[in-house]
């Protein structure tokens, strides 16, 4: 199978990626790029653990092309926190006591990071709403809510 070279925009750093038409996302993510922050769960977009933020909306990027994305800007959880400073989000989970075994957690962040790029003040049932494709096995749900709605509270969470 032949590679393909695209041009990427990964937090913020161009990027030229060669890549075989059939690679992933999560796959060029990882494995050409190194990071390795998006986690691959099921490979099916059933999860949630791979979400990427690609052109400003969340998505599976288990189940998006990399070929797909040149010319696009993608955002991963190595792109949330800036200068060594944790996000607020970031935080907000620490604070919440909304992490137990951290998998989910990358992904679960990155929808939260979309939901208040469009909404800065969510209700809990929009929270829950925008947090729909994302499983989480050990902690449920309210400690995550919560983290989103403090969040939420902290003014640097949308400029980001």
């Amino acid at each position: 199978m032949s590679n393909h070279k695209i041009n990427v925009t990964v937090n913020g750093e161009v990027e030229v990626v060669e890549v075989p038409a059939n690679m992933t996302l999560l796959r060029m993510l990882r494995e050409k790029l190194a990071l390795t922050g998006t986690k691959n769960g099921c490979s099916a977009g059933e999860c949630g653990a791979c979400t990427v933020i690609l052109n400003g909306e969340p998505v599976n990027s288990c189940m998006v092309l990399a070929v797909e994305c040149d010319g696009a800007s993608v955002m991963t959880i190595e792109g949330l926190s800036k200068d060594g400073q944790l996000h607020a989000l970031q935080q907000a989970v620490i604070d919440q006591g909304a992490v137990q075994c951290g998998f989910c957690t990358p992904g679960v962040l990155m929808s939260a990071y979309a939901l208040l790029q469009r909404n800065a003040k969510p209700t809990d049932e929009e929270i829950r709403e925008a947090l729909v494709g994302n499983l989480c096995r050990c902690t449920g749900y309210n400690r995550i809510v919560e983290a989103v709605k403090q969040a939420a509270d902290q003014p640097e969470t949308v400029a980001a």
